[in-house]
């Protein structure tokens, strides 16, 4: 049996509700751009949607736990779509402060 793919309204739901997950600074188009659900005139870049699963590729918050975030993740899109998850940490976010060498002010 083979499944449909959602509409691009349930790719944008999964997009909104990741990044509405605590410790989840941003969505990652992935090393070469794969990591994304194509659709005729756009593309939900982040979130990858297939038949045989879904993919969430993001950026992690400097101070987030990466586990537990994961975790979070999975479950949060898990409750939209019956297809296996898997979340795929491709970057961290800096810290907000400045980096070590940078000036600070005056």
């Amino acid at each position: 049996m083979t499944r449909e793919l959602p509409s691009a309204e349930t790719v944008d739901v999964i997009r909104a509700a990741v990044l509405g997950v605590p410790g989840v600074a941003g969505l990652h188009a992935g090393a070469y751009g794969e990591a994304a659900t194509h659709f005729p005139g756009r593309s939900v870049t982040g979130v990858q949607v297939r038949p045989e699963g879904a993919s969430v590729h993001l950026v992690l918050a400097w101070d987030a736990p990466a586990e537990a975030t994961a975790s979070e993740v999975r479950a949060v899109v898990s409750r939209i779509t019956d297809r296996p998850v898997d979340v795929v940490i491709e970057d961290v976010a800096g810290p907000a402060g400045p980096m070590m060498g940078e000036d600070s002010g005056p």
